[in-house]
C-alpha cells in the first residue's frame, strides 16, 4: 500500500482527498512531522468504524505512542493527546462527559439562542456597511469570525477580553506550520488561559455551561478540574473553528455557482439545503484526529492493525461516489438525499451541530439580504488555505459588498 503524505501547506485538498479516495477504503499517510496512521476514506467504512467499539480514543493504545516516537513537540501533539476530555475518553467515562455538555446542547435549548444570535449578526453587519464603500473585506475576520466567536464565548461564560488571546493561540494550536520549539510553551499558555476563566467562574458563577459544569463536579457527577478545564478548550476550539469554516466555505460555494446563489436568493433553494451541500462538499473539517485500534479490523478489503493509528478523512468521504454517486465531486444545494456525516456519526458525533447550523442559518441569509451584489474581490483560484491539516479553512475571504439591500448611489 502506498504512503500518502498529507501536505501541511494544504495547497490543493482536493487533489489530497481524491488520491486518498483512490487508495482505497483504508489509506496509509503520513501526518506533517512524519507520523504515520490510516485515514478512513469513504463513507460506508466511516460510518461503520465511527461505531465500532474495537477503535477508541486512548493514546495508550497507539503502538507509536508506547514505543517513544511520538515527541511532545509535535505539531499536532494538542489534537493527538489534548489531556482527558470527552474527545479522549470512550464508555462510561464518555458518556458521563457528553452527557453534561449535550444537556445544554439540545436543539431545544440551541433554539433559545435564536435571538441572541440575531442580533450578534446584525451588528456584524452594520459594522460591515460602515465600512468605506469601494475597498475589499475580509469576509471571514470581519464577519464569519466574530459570530461564532461570540456565541461560543457567551455560551461558556469566557469573557470578550479573552478573545485576542485565544485567537492567537489556537492559531498555533492547529498550524502545522508552529515551530516545535514553541509547542510545549503553547501548549502550557491555553492551559493556563482556560484554568483562568475556570477559577474565575467558580469564584463568580454564571449562566453559562462552564458554571454548570463545575456545579456538576460539585454536586456528585465527579468531574476533575482536568476534566472541566479540557472539556471547556475543546467547546471553545471546536465550536468556533468549524462554524467560520461553514460561513465562509458557503459564501464561497454561492460565489462560484452564481446559477444556484441566484436560485437561493429568489427562494427557489433553501439555506438549509446550501448549509447541508457545503457540509458534504467541502467540509470544515478535513480530518480528524485520532483513533486506535485494539485489534486487526477489516476496513474493506484492507486491515486496520492493532494499535495502530486512524484519522477520519471527512474532506474524502464527503465526495465519495459510492455515497453520492458520479455528482459527488459537484456542489449541488438541491441534493437529496443528503446524508453527510460532517458532524461525526455514532456517539461521538459532534453536540454542537445543532448550534453551527443554527448560527449559519442565521448568518448567511442576513449577509445576502444586506449584501446581495456581494462579489469575490478576488478569483477563486487564488483563495488559500490556511496551513492546518484538520481545518478546511482559507487564510481569508476577500469580497467586495456592493451597496446594502441592493440600493445604488
Amino acid at each position: 500500500m502506498t504512503r500518502i503524505a498529507l501536505d501541511p501547506f494544504v495547497t490543493d485538498l482536493d487533489g489530497e482527498s481524491a488520491a486518498l479516495r483512490a487508495a482505497g477504503p483504508l489509506a496509509e499517510v503520513e501526518l506533517p512531522g512524519g507520523v504515520h496512521v490510516y485515514a478512513v476514506t469513504r463513507h460506508a467504512e466511516a460510518r461503520a468504524l465511527l461505531t465500532d467499539s474495537r477503535v477508541v480514543k486512548d493514546i495508550n493504545v497507539w503502538n507509536a505512542w508506547q514505543r517513544g516516537e511520538i515527541p511532545m513537540d509535535w505539531p499536532l501533539i494538542g489534537l493527538a493527546n489534548p489531556g482527558r476530555s470527552m474527545l479522549t475518553v470512550d464508555g462510561a467515562d464518555h458518556r458521563r462527559l457528553r452527557t453534561l455538555v449535550a444537556q445544554a446542547l439540545t436543539v431545544k435549548r440551541v433554539e433559545r439562542l435564536r435571538a441572541g444570535i440575531e442580533a450578534l449578526t446584525n451588528a456584524s453587519l452594520e459594522k460591515l456597511a460602515a465600512l468605506p464603500a469601494g475597498q475589499p473585506v475580509d469576509l471571514k475576520a470581519e464577519f464569519a469570525y466574530p459570530l461564532p466567536m461570540n456565541v461560543i464565548s457567551e455560551l461558556m461564560g469566557v469573557d470578550a477580553a479573552d478573545h485576542p488571546r485565544l485567537k492567537e493561540l489556537f492559531e498555533k494550536f492547529f498550524s502545522t506550520q508552529t515551530p516545535p520549539e514553541e509547542v510545549p510553551q503553547m501548549m502550557a499558555d491555553l492551559g493556563a488561559l482556560f484554568t483562568k476563566i475556570v477559577d474565575s467562574k467558580r469564584a463568580n458563577p454564571g449562566d453559562d455551561l462552564t458554571s454548570a459544569l463545575i456545579a456538576a463536579s460539585e454536586n456528585g457527577d465527579h468531574l476533575t478540574d482536568e476534566e472541566i478545564v479540557n472539556t471547556l478548550q475543546l467547546i471553545i476550539a471546536a465550536g468556533h473553528e468549524t462554524t467560520i469554516s461553514l460561513i465562509v466555505n458557503a459564501v464561497e460555494a454561492l460565489q462560484t455557482h452564481p446559477e444556484q446563489r441566484e436560485k437561493v436568493l429568489n427562494g427557489e433553494i433553501g439555506w438549509d439545503g446550501v448549509i447541508e451541500e457545503t457540509l458534504r462538499w467541502n467540509t470544515p473539517t478535513s480530518h480528524v484526529l485520532i483513533r486506535f485500534a485494539t485489534e486487526d479490523i477489516e476496513v474493506g478489503d484492507r486491515i486496520l492493525p492493532k494499535g495502530e493509528g486512524l484519522i477520519v478523512s471527512f474532506g474524502a468521504l464527503g465526495r465519495d461516489e459510492e455515497q453520492y454517486g458520479p455528482t459527488a465531486g459537484e456542489f449541488d444545494a438541491t441534493r437529496t438525499p443528503n446524508r453527510h456525516i460532517a458532524f461525526g456519526h455514532g456517539p461521538h458525533v459532534c453536540p454542537g451541530a445543532a448550534l453551527s447550523r443554527l448560527e449559519a442559518g442565521i448568518a448567511l441569509p442576513a449577509l445576502y439580504e444586506r449584501f446581495p451584489e456581494l462579489e469575490l474581490a478576488v478569483p477563486a483560484t487564488e483563495l488559500r488555505n490556511k496551513p492546518i491539516v484538520t481545518q478546511n479553512d482559507l487564510h481569508e475571504l476577500p469580497v467586495e459588498l456592493g451597496c446594502p439591500f441592493g440600493h445604488t448611489s
